[in-house]
């Protein structure tokens, strides 16, 4: 409960910092002091915890598992205002706002990760969604953001109804809105309960941009502005998968009906991998390729769905950290270039060799190599799919299209070492971005070494 309530009075508290302080980066530098003392407000609430979970009013519980994952989402948040905070200004008039949505954000991605009413789903999907829709129309400049946010907000709305049919009939099967009385799982299957269990995982299919639900992420990611569609395609992203495995972990879990809503993942597992790899293949611009390259990414963490052991759970955690710190590392250098093509980064070794590094590090992350933090992400949630048998066709699948997705990852491995070009920067780029970017790539590496340091804490 302290990252809920924290999170959402810094929200409020940036709302007012607007008025008071003229001065755009100072704001920023507000942003920063309110997010440490909401991840240390975060942290506090181990000390109260007995038995490793509390129910509050049966409506949320916090357990040392969503406090973890609100400490990776708040760590991962602190490196992309740390990377990118400097941006918000680029974006309009009002940065005070935008920061106050991003926290806003992070209070409905801390209640997706401590729900345990199906009516907290629907308001931690809702919390998260909603400032997404502003922050992706906030570039009045050029007409793709408003279109994004139009897009974003119908298709959204349109998820929404999917969500509530599903609850609902959830709820005519079962007569209770908590997640732990459910009881779905016992004794002969209830189709009103597999149908709600179906439209839910449609509506969560949605928000993390699984195939076929994906159609609308290139086009709101590419335009969004790019500092926005970082926090978009990495925290959020992240934060709904959480949500995602509270429920169908914490509700669906009987050996009769876990098998049909496992097939109909599996499906959707694989048509996720297929399309996000074979369609980033064929992208020219940089960003648009990340789009796609998170819809393929969304299919590795669809594993740790569908596979109900421990090892689900460590890859979900390795995975939201892995994934997000390298994004994150990679649209912060990507905004710093006026081209966002391939041919952008052609000669980025030759000009800026500390951002070419650190921009290696990342990708090879996303695309699994050994001693990155990707690697061990990947093979987490593998290993659970293999754990839990009859997934082995799936992990055969996923390991082919990884071998894709390495082609697309190296295109910029490729153009910064091997193609010769003048990348042109937009702003010149100072010391402590180079500091802050090889820290998140230390990081990168570190939990591609030691990833016990993270997995220890579960």
């Amino acid at each position: 409960m302290n990252a809920l309530i924290s999170t959402a009075l810094a929200g409020v508290v940036m709302m007012f910092a607007g008025l008071f302080i003229r001065n755009k980066q100072h704001i920023k530098f507000v942003a920063i002091a309110a997010l440490l003392i909401v991840s240390v407000a975060n942290l506090a609430e181990l000390s109260t915890i007995e038995g490793g979970s509390r129910t509050v009013l049966g409506m949320v519980t916090v357990s040392h598992f969503s406090i973890l994952f609100n400490a990776i989402a708040f760590g991962a948040t602190l490196i992309y205002f740390l990377l990118s905070g400097s941006a918000f200004e680029k974006v309009g008039e009002h940065v005070a706002d935008y920061f106050a949505l991003v926290f806003f954000i992070l209070s409905g991605i801390t209640l997706a990760s401590s729900f345990s009413n199906l009516l907290m789903l629907f308001l931690a999907i809702e919390i998260i969604s909603i400032p997404q829709y502003i922050l992706a129309g906030s570039n009045k400049r050029t007409p793709k953001s408003s279109e994004a946010s139009l897009k974003y907000f119908l298709m959204g709305s349109f998820s929404t109804g999917i969500l509530l049919m599903g609850i609902t009939l959830i709820y005519g099967a079962a007569g209770t809105f908590n997640i732990e009385e459910l009881g779905l799982g016992n004794g002969d299957i209830n189709p009103l309960a597999l149908c709600g269990i179906i439209l839910l995982a449609f509506a969560l299919s949605f928000k993390v941009s699984a195939a076929p639900f994906h159609f609308w992420t290139p086009d709101v990611y590419d335009g969004s502005p790019t500092v926005f569609t970082s926090f978009m395609a990495t925290v959020v992203k992240a934060g709904s998968f959480i949500a995602f495995i509270r429920i169908f972990h914490g509700a669906f879990t009987g050996t009769n009906i876990s098998a049909h809503w496992q097939l109909l993942l599996s499906l959707v597992t694989a048509a996720t991998l297929l399309i996000g790899n074979f369609t980033a293949v064929f992208q020219q611009s940089v960003k648009r390729m990340l789009a796609y390259s998170s819809i393929a990414q969304a299919g590795f963490m669809l594993f740790a769905v569908i596979s109900m052991n421990k090892y689900a759970t460590q890859g979900i955690i390795l995975y939201a950290a892995a994934y997000s710190v390298a994004t994150i590392g990679v649209f912060a250098v990507t905004m710093k270039l006026k081209d966002y093509t391939f041919d952008g980064f052609n000669g980025l070794a030759r000009t800026q060799p500390v951002l070419a590094v650190t921009t290696a590090i990342f990708v090879c992350s996303l695309a699994g190599i050994p001693l990155t933090a990707g690697f061990f992400a990947k093979y987490f949630v593998l290993t659970a799919a293999v754990q839990q048998g009859n997934l082995l066709w799936l992990v055969v699948l996923a390991v082919l299209c990884a071998a894709i997705s390495a082609y697309y990852y190296f295109r910029v491995i490729i153009a910064m070492y091997f193609k010769q070009g003048e990348p042109a920067t937009k702003e010149e780029i100072t010391g402590g971005f180079k500091v802050m970017l090889v820290i998140t790539a230390a990081i990168v590496i570190l939990l591609g070494v030691f990833p016990g340091l993270l997995l220890n804490l579960i």
